[in-house]
């Protein structure tokens, strides 16, 4: 008897489809090496995607059979994303089953990024020339932007030949965001918060008392 025979997830970690078909296609169970900590385990397989996600729970009369927890999990964005980049960038991560809009989301998402820095005119391309010319950021996210196509709607809007977006294409837009605002925004502000806890002598002290 599986864990579960479908898994009941708000969306699927893989394609983002909300209420997810997730069937029971394998399960197991585990111990460690001293025969003990026993652990259910079920691969169940996304009917949208393909994509497999497992769960576990522990092997325990006591425990129930309700899932612990699942592999991969949901992947949060950092709060020190503006709230508006960040909106559009979760709207994107929650539709990539449908990849034109996703992708049209991740370059509002952009957009939404180097205005927050201050960069407001100029086609999305030119601003992220201009913030590699200011040393915001590296000319290697800049030849990125370029490869991922952020520019692909306005391409097919000149060429109604032009092949439309695909999960595949609206995943390298998404990682290419993620990877943009880890820069801009979250990498900098956990520097300036260990700079401030390394610079707080009381901080420093709660540390090493014991």
């Amino acid at each position: 008897m599986p864990l579960v025979s479908q898994l009941k997830l708000k969306r699927c970690p893989h394609c983002q489809v909300a209420d997810p078909n997730l069937a029971c296609v394998y399960d197991f169970v585990t111990e460690n090496s001293e025969g003990q900590a026993h652990r259910e385990w079920g691969c169940y397989v996304c009917k949208t995607c393909g994509g497999v996600v497992i769960a576990w729970a522990p092997a325990s009369p006591f425990a129930g059979r309700t899932p612990h927890g699942h592999f991969p999990g949901a992947k949060g964005l950092d709060e020190s994303i503006p709230d508006r980049a960040r909106e559009y960038l979760e709207q994107a991560i929650s539709s990539i089953h449908a990849p034109s809009g996703a992708v049209m989301l991740v370059a509002s998402s952009v957009d939404a990024m180097l205005k927050a820095k201050k960069y407001t005119t100029g086609s999305l391309y030119q601003r992220i020339e201009q913030a590699v010319k200011d040393h915001l950021i590296t000319q290697e996210m800049a030849h990125w932007a370029h490869e991922v196509r952020l520019d692909a709607n306005d391409q097919r809007h000149a060429d109604e030949s032009a092949n439309l977006p695909r999960m595949e294409d609206a995943e390298r837009v998404i990682d290419f965001a993620r990877a943009l605002a880890e820069f801009l925004f979250v990498l900098p502000t956990r520097v300036q918060h260990g700079r401030s806890y390394a610079g707080n002598p009381a901080t420093q002290r709660s540390a090493k008392t014991p």
